[in-house]
């Protein structure tokens, strides 16, 4: 196993290419306006392509990314990519941060530095990190296994190798979205090295009690996933899950249609309250896009829910984590209580956020920062 520096490039032909789709694209012509309700919102969707043909500076963002030191290691023969930020002080803690779908590293931007080096931001330099990003296998410059079988814990997996590789026996995690299930993974899997388990979505038990579910905003069963997520919500997760090479067609060949499958989720998630701007920027928006498209993730990336519900691990974890676990919960997809939780996971820290939403790292970074560094403070 190797690592070897790696820098975020795109070729002139692949900028062109996509030009070329954007200017030529058949935009579809809707009967009436249902806002977001069944999608991605047309009006908004011609706004975007429009500021992406027009303003926005791929070269810039991939230039702001690179500012981060980036490598590939070769683990079983596949390239893992993954941003290595080292913090200053020698005793800093390692981290790993474990992004979702549909985002990527560039979900972590804001926090990275504030992690390595909190003595810049206002912090105290003994809660320092150094910062390991992963991209998942199958996402952007991870490339994905050839071979089926590469389901959530596949991912915890090869990024426990990955921190062997690296050095680190003694280290923390931290994450949302599939993230939020890497983490406990890698825990379970690497007892004795991870020394803390931070979730900003915590994939728990709901309650059988119908009554008590539906006073949380939740289904009762074995996932306490909120009622708006289960009735209106899920339908990406539906196709991913049974047909997600159908899928990868369109997503692969027309950058509208890959754009507007990643803005739909990003408004349905995010705590937009009928504003995505509020929350997300365009250039956000488009960056994550970006790397979906020039790499060609979009396929790999998706199969993850094919594998991982064949599998049964679309749901929460299938051992206790005994590791100590925090959580910082905002307005998501999972609402579990704290209770609930608890028979899944060693619960030691839980606070629960009015603001906030699915990309906690780029909606509430402020918020997110603090509760990370409070919880590893006792775990030093």
């Amino acid at each position: 196993m190797t690592i070897e520096e790696f820098r975020i490039v795109a070729t002139t032909d692949a900028l062109d290419d996509l030009k070329a789709r954007l200017k030529n694209s058949r935009m579809p012509q809707f009967l009436h306006q249902p806002g977001w309700q069944w999608g991605a919102n047309e009006n908004y969707m011609r706004e975007l392509v429009a500021y992406w043909l027009d303003a926005y500076d791929w070269g810039h963002h991939a230039a702001k990314l690179n500012q981060f030191p980036h490598f590939r290691a070769d683990i079983d023969g596949r390239k893992l990519h993954f941003i290595h930020a080292r913090s200053s002080n020698s005793q800093a803690l390692p981290l790993v941060l474990t992004h979702g779908w549909p985002g990527s590293v560039y979900e972590f931007h804001k926090i990275i530095e504030p992690l390595r080096e909190p003595q810049d931001y206002g912090g105290d330099a003994g809660d320092a990190f150094h910062v390991i990003c992963p991209s998942m296998t199958g996402y952007a410059w991870s490339e994905a296994l050839t071979e089926p079988g590469c389901d959530i814990r596949k991912v915890a997996e090869r990024q426990v190798k990955l921190m062997k590789l690296l050095g680190y026996d003694r280290y923390g995690v931290q994450g949302g979205d599939w993230g939020g299930l890497v983490s406990p993974y890698m825990a379970i899997i690497d007892p004795g090295s991870v020394v803390g388990v931070h979730v900003n979505l915590a994939v728990a038990p709901s309650t059988d009690d119908a009554a008590e579910a539906a006073a949380r905003g939740v289904v009762p069963g074995p996932s306490a996933m909120t009622i708006a997520f289960n009735q209106a919500q899920k339908g990406y997760a539906v196709i991913q899950g049974l047909m997600p090479d159908q899928l990868a067609y369109a997503l692969n060949d027309s950058p509208v249609g890959l754009a507007a499958w990643i803005v739909s989720c990003f408004e349905m998630w995010g705590d937009c309250r009928g504003d995505i701007e509020s929350r997300f920027s365009k250039d956000e928006l488009l960056t994550h896009i970006m790397i979906y498209w020039l790499t060609g993730s979009m396929p790999s990336a998706i199969r993850l829910y094919q594998e991982t519900m064949a599998s049964g691990r679309y749901c929460p974890p299938d051992e206790y984590c005994a590791t100590p676990t925090g959580v910082a919960q905002f307005n998501d997809i999972f609402r579990p209580k704290k209770e609930w939780a608890e028979r899944s996971y060693n619960i030691t820290q839980w606070e629960e956020f009015d603001t906030g939403g699915h990309f906690a790292a780029l909606e509430e970074p402020e918020i997110l920062l603090r509760e990370i560094r409070r919880f590893f403070q006792s775990l030093r």
